[in-house]
């Protein structure tokens, strides 16, 4: 039935009963799990997804009001077989660690950068139908060079290229089809809206995360 959404609509965090679940892969990273879920009327499904961690990512600005450049990252993602521009990303896998924390830790790592303002910029399910992960973008600005102690980069990481680009450029080259990573465009475009509105309304570093499970 079709509806007329009120202006605070808002999705509703509801797990439906899982009757049985077991693990159909064990992955290096991630697992497979396969869920009996009871959808009430609509029986019980049979569905299969990645069991993520969870995960934080980082739009880091400078520059002047109006004319910001945000660091983009450029890493090789084997499953798509692309060197492909992202912001500054990690998992959850430290135990107990807060996502803030976290967010500071991979800003550092990726780019070497600090940054003395920090805020909730937009919280992501990057791929509901298929995987658990759960992530939220922070926005750092005020930002000064800054080293991880002791950290060495490996993989995928390895020599990485960091750049800075004009946050409007960033979203051009998302619309022309140039820039392919879900998480990198849906922050930069929720960037450009926070800069329409001064950077007004943005939730605290430290905002309450209910939707993911270790944040409730």
């Amino acid at each position: 039935m079709t509806q007329q959404l009120p202006d605070d609509f808002a999705d509703r965090h509801s797990p439906a009963p899982v009757r049985a679940r077991h693990t159909a892969f064990k992955g290096y990273v991630w697992d497979v799990v396969t869920d009996e879920v009871d959808l009430g009327a609509g029986g019980v499904v049979s569905r299969d997804y990645v069991q993520h961690t969870g995960a934080v990512a980082v739009v880091a600005l400078r520059g002047e009001p109006g004319a910001e450049e945000v660091v983009l990252i450029q890493q090789y993602r084997h499953p798509v077989g692309t060197y492909d521009w992202e912001i500054p990303a990690g998992l959850l896998d430290v135990p107990g660690e807060d996502p803030h924390a976290a967010a500071a830790r991979e800003l550092a790592e990726e780019a070497q950068l600090g940054a003395r303002e920090w805020a909730v910029l937009v919280d992501l399910f990057t791929s509901p139908g298929g995987i658990s992960e759960n992530l939220r973008v922070f926005l750092a600005r005020d930002v000064f060079p800054f080293t991880a102690e002791g950290f060495v980069a490996a993989g995928e990481e390895h020599e990485m290229p960091v750049g800075w680009i004009s946050l409007d450029t960033a979203a051009t080259a998302a619309l022309e089809g140039r820039m392919h990573n879900a998480v990198a465009i849906a922050a930069i475009l929720a960037a450009l809206r926070a800069r329409d509105n001064g950077f007004a309304g943005l939730r605290p570093a430290d905002a309450p995360w209910p939707e993911h499970p270790a944040y409730r």
